[in-house]
Parts: C-alpha cells; sequence; structure tokens
C-alpha cells in the first residue's frame, strides 16, 4: 500500500493518522473542515467549463437506496444555504481522473479497462460516516480508506501501462463522498455549523463490487455521466 503524503492539493492537506480506523478518518476530516475561514466556489474551475467532458473512473451508487436517503435529508436542512445538491442518480466516489476524450481514443480505453481488470482487488464495502466538507463542498467521509487506496492505487498502475497515468498520485487521494456543491465565495462558519448539527446521522454501508470508467460531462452546476466500462472487481 503506498504511503499518503502530505499535499497542499489536496483537502485535507495532511493525511490521517490511521487510514483504517473510520473514527480516526472521520475526525481529521472535520477538524480540517471546520477550521476553515472561506469557502470556494465548485464550479470556477479553470478548464472545466459548462459542457466540459473528461473520463474519470468513480464508484457510482444509482441504485443505493439508504445512501440516496441520507442525501436527501442532508440536502433538506442544508437547502437554506443555497448550495447545489448533487441528484440522488449522481451519487459518486470519483478516484481518479483518465484523460479528455479529445486525447484518449477507444483502444486506450478498451487497453485500459483490459489492464484494470486483471489488477482489482475483491470486493468490498465502505461506511459513509459523517458529514464534513472542504472549500468547495459538503462531502460525506468515507471508512475505511485502505480498500479505496489500494482500488486507486491499482487503477494508476494500469493507467500507466497505457500511457494514461493519473495526474493525482495515490499519495494525495482524500477518499470522500459530495452531497453539495458551494456556488460562490462566503464566510465558512455558518456551513461548518449547518454541517455540525447533521453529524449525529446514522452510517450507511456501501457495497464496491465494481467500478466505472464513464464519460463525466458538466451540465450548468451539476456533473451527468456514460458509463463506458464497468469493470467487476475481483
Amino acid at each position: 500500500m503506498p504511503l499518503l503524503s502530505a499535499d497542499p492539493a489536496a483537502f485535507p492537506a495532511e493525511p490521517p493518522a490511521d487510514t483504517n480506523d473510520q473514527a480516526v478518518t472521520a475526525a481529521h476530516d472535520w477538524a480540517a473542515f471546520s477550521t476553515i475561514d472561506e469557502m470556494t466556489d465548485h464550479w470556477a474551475r479553470p478548464g472545466w467549463s459548462d459542457g466540459s467532458r473528461a473520463y474519470y473512473w468513480m464508484l457510482a451508487f444509482l441504485n443505493d437506496q439508504p445512501l440516496a436517503t441520507l442525501a436527501r435529508q442532508c440536502q433538506e436542512e442544508l437547502a437554506p444555504l443555497g448550495l447545489d445538491p448533487v441528484p440522488t442518480e449522481g451519487l459518486h466516489i470519483t478516484l481518479a481522473r483518465v484523460g479528455s476524450p479529445d486525447v484518449v481514443t477507444p483502444d486506450q480505453l478498451d487497453g485500459l479497462a483490459r489492464d484494470a481488470e486483471a489488477l482489482l482487488p475483491s470486493a468490498f464495502s465502505v461506511r459513509a460516516i459523517p458529514l464534513a466538507g472542504s472549500r468547495g463542498a459538503v462531502r460525506l467521509s468515507l471508512g475505511p480508506w485502505d480498500p479505496l487506496l489500494q482500488l486507486h492505487h491499482v487503477l494508476a498502475e494500469a493507467g500507466s501501462n497505457v500511457g494514461l497515468a493519473p495526474k493525482m498520485p495515490t499519495s494525495a487521494f482524500r477518499p470522500h463522498l459530495s452531497l453539495a456543491y458551494n456556488n460562490r465565495r462566503r464566510p465558512a462558519a455558518p456551513v461548518v455549523e449547518a454541517v455540525s448539527e447533521l453529524r449525529a446521522l446514522p452510517a450507511v454501508e456501501l457495497s464496491v463490487p465494481a467500478v466505472q470508467l464513464v464519460e463525466l460531462r458538466r451540465e450548468g452546476r451539476t456533473y451527468r455521466w456514460d458509463v463506458r466500462k464497468d469493470v467487476p472487481l475481483g
């Protein structure tokens, strides 16, 4: 398992002390989120304007009713803040960017999926644990991190094998599941306070039997995607 390292581009920048202890990862996420002063506009991302597309590895949870119920409850409570909620059919864990459709060829995608399938670990589950956030989103912490880190590591290895190594190394990966995106610069305190009141909600178990290679696109202030490859875990 590759060791995590500090990275100013990641959030939290510092990794948690124990990636296999759910309480530790949740507390670490909250400590980072609860001390930020200002939230930023998630959509103000260079090179990712309305209509942009890119291939990504992700874990999609289209039919997970417990997760959808938890997401809706949190989103309804947070509605007065004017965040952009993630549609229940769009709940996902982003793993790694593969590249843009104008650069990545269909043959590379096929090769990537074949290489990944040969390397993938066994199916696993993780828990979506207390609500926290980042500078640009409100999101669920996840735990344990270890199976997600291992998955990211083998996807990065598969990408390197076909010339599509992800820009973000596993050492900077911070697993999370976003529920709502912040759409303007604002003081963080009101958002942190609202999120803190939802942290006692019960966790949900997320089964991970496969990983999805998708063509992700931005439509206004939401994300949509088409699955190009659904690759089962070993």
